[in-house]
């Protein structure tokens, strides 16, 4: 193969790679938590690093703080998970 051939070749192997579809970003399922001191149920759209799990031990953390969790509450600890779906 001539150079000429391969320079053709990869332009035409970048041409495919942008040709294919971009994977669509992956939405999460929303996380529900009650607390006898918060009104209602919370609910929060876990981020791309985050999982139900984690932000469960954020919300019981006394210490944790600079989240805007539950419409921003300061309320830590006796947090429990619980089922999104409306009865």
């Amino acid at each position: 193969m001539t150079t000429r051939s391969l320079t053709r070749l990869s332009g035409l192997g970048l041409a495919a790679a942008l040709a294919l579809p971009v994977a669509a970003s992956e939405t999460k399922a929303p996380c529900c938590f009650n607390n006898p001191q918060y009104s209602g149920t919370c609910s929060v759209s876990p981020a791309k690093d985050e999982t139900c799990k984690s932000i469960l031990a954020y919300l019981n953390n006394p210490m944790a703080h600079g989240k805007a969790y539950c419409s921003g509450t300061e309320v830590r600890g006796h947090w429990t998970e619980v089922s999104c779906a409306k009865p």
